[in-house]
């Protein structure tokens, strides 16, 4: 993720103090983004990524992420949208092609018809159809 896309991504926090930390630490080497497909997705996300407050984090949940890996602040490994909302709007910053409201019609009502395993070849969630085998 470049400057120029940092930039963007964090705009809403353009003028705050941090903002200029956030853009060159999310700018300073490679990145992944994700989109997680759960009912709870939002609150469970943040749960595992612990309080944003890197020093909260270590002393009231230290096996969170940001416990465990987290540097400061702003360096603290890892984002999540903090509703809804913000994770639609952040799904289609980081993955245009992706149309959400044709996934919740057509392939979400189906991750919950039985097991599903991940395609890493395609990066996706997938179900276990008859006659497959499951994978070991």
């Amino acid at each position: 993720c470049g400057r120029e896309e940092s930039r963007r991504f964090y705009r809403e926090h353009a003028g705050r103090f941090f903002y200029q930390r956030l853009v060159e630490f999310m700018s300073s080497g490679p990145m992944w983004a994700y989109i997680l497909a759960h009912e709870n997705a939002v609150p469970l996300w943040r749960s595992l990524m612990g309080p944003t407050k890197v020093f909260r984090a270590r002393n009231s949940v230290p096996d969170s992420i940001r416990g465990s890996y987290g540097l400061t602040d702003t360096r603290n490994t890892t984002h999540g949208s903090d509703s809804p909302a913000s994770a639609s709007r952040e799904i289609a910053f980081f993955f245009p092609e992706f149309n959400e409201e044709l996934w919740y019609q057509q392939e979400e009502p189906r991750l919950r018809c039985g097991p599903v395993y991940y395609n890493m070849e395609e990066r996706v969630h997938c179900v276990f159809r008859d006659g497959d085998t499951e994978l070991t």
